[in-house]
């Protein structure tokens, strides 16, 4: 029987010639990640069990993005813990300060994910690599401890379903109206335990941040993970961030899924999911008018260049709404010159948005950007459970780039082309 991409990067690691959805093994790690928030839980496991070492310091990446620039005294010591335990341990990729970022958008800025590589993250968004043709996934804390220390993790191999992409997309519609549409499909559990791959000859017409988008948001379908195939577009991007070598996998034509869901681009439409959960999915004119607090354009989901740009075209001439907040992060340090160079950072500061350093900021709340009691705010971001950005009450509806500058301008829910 034929292996989807997933099950053959799985084989792969744990070094047999085959391996069927429902198996269980033990695979090789290429790369090990944690952040601020969950290296430290992943440093007292290691204590408690004495693992005094870790198995490859080049191949474990620390990132401090959720709450630095420190915003209180835990948060300091928090990054103070994982700083030290880097330099005892000898990891020299460390980001932190003027190195920062958000995690899932420095890890592939970087070069630290390769097509064919299996990496896992203590952080549910980690599977935004499979953009880059990886397996890439989100574990708890203590799998991050043992990974760290042996190299290894234990994986029960995933069934497979398929989304078969045509067309291409209308104008003002992206990679994260695909996934908030396919959500909306599937419902929160729609793939749950799954690998999503993607195929079909539209990819070729989605760009690789809109891939990023794509895959990041796979989680919250309850998918372990997901992969685009390797193509021109995936090469380019590696040109000059990659050295070693690294092998590509494609999927077996006699490979098995659950199922395939055919989506035509063309009919695609721009989107909000309105709260409190990422399938409750709509178009935006149900919601077009509906007041808004605060718009947030950023984030490990839409923070990439091609989405400030994006922002930056509708933003471009008019200005944020007096009743309405706009918060811009650029994702990385590297996006954010990038962004400076091209005189958006200038263009989002004249039309009456913040502009932030790279971090995750508001999106899971505890940091710049916290909503209020009762605030409803429309955000790039990729949750929008209860809570989720500060007060219990307050409302989060999840949209692309160009919705989100929209409703800014609008200071209210608005499709992108009311407010050119």
């Amino acid at each position: 029987m034929g292996m989807t991409m997933t099950q053959k990067i799985l084989a792969r690691h744990c070094g047999a010639d085959q391996v069927s959805a429902g198996d269980l093994i033990n695979a090789d790690l290429d790369l090990v990640m944690g952040s601020d928030v969950t290296t430290p839980i992943a440093i007292q496991a290691m204590e408690k069990y004495g693992l005094d070492r870790v198995f490859d310091p080049d191949k474990i990446v620390l990132v401090m993005d959720h709450f630095c620039p420190n915003k209180d005294l835990q948060a300091a010591r928090n990054c103070a813990r994982v700083r030290g335990f880097a330099n005892k341990m000898g990891i020299s990729s460390f980001y932190d300060g003027g190195r920062m970022g958000i995690e899932h958008a420095l890890l592939p800025e970087q070069g630290f994910v390769a097509p064919g590589e299996l990496i896992i993250g203590a952080d549910s968004h980690t599977c935004t690599y499979g953009a880059l043709g990886a397996l890439s996934t989100g574990i708890g804390s203590t799998d991050m401890a043992a990974g760290m220390f042996s190299g290894k993790s234990w994986f029960r191999v995933p069934a497979s379903l398929r989304v078969n992409l045509t067309g291409r997309f209308p104008d003002y519609v992206g990679g994260k109206d695909l996934i908030l549409s396919l959500i909306g499909m599937i419902g929160v559990d729609g793939a749950r335990y799954k690998s999503i791959e993607f195929t079909g000859e539209a990819i070729s017409r989605i760009s690789i941040d809109d891939r990023f988008a794509i895959c990041n948001m796979a989680i919250e379908a309850g998918a372990k993970n997901a992969i685009f195939p390797v193509d021109q577009i995936t090469l380019d991007y590696l040109a000059g961030r990659i050295s070693r070598p690294f092998t590509p996998v494609t999927a077996d034509p006699d490979a098995n899924y659950v199922c395939t869901i055919d989506m035509d681009l063309s009919q695609l439409r721009p989107v909000v999911a309105a709260p409190h959960l990422p399938s409750n999915v709509k178009p935006v004119e149900q919601y077009a008018g509906l007041k808004v607090d605060q718009v947030v354009i950023g984030c490990c989901t839409n923070g990439h260049i091609s989405d400030l740009r994006q922002a930056a075209s509708i933003l471009e001439g008019q200005h944020v709404s007096p009743h309405t907040r706009c918060l811009i992060i650029p994702a990385t340090q590297e996006i954010y010159l990038q962004a400076m160079a091209e005189g958006l950072l200038e263009l989002f500061v004249r039309s009456g948005a913040t502009v932030s350093m790279p971090t995750c900021g508001p999106c899971n709340g505890g940091h710049v950007g916290v909503l209020s009691d009762g605030e409803r705010c429309v955000s790039t971001t990729n949750r929008n459970f209860v809570g989720r950005m500060g007060a219990k009450d307050s409302e989060i509806y999840l949209a692309s780039p160009a919705v989100a500058a929209a409703s800014a301008v609008a200071g209210a829910i608005a499709a992108p082309g009311e407010v050119m």
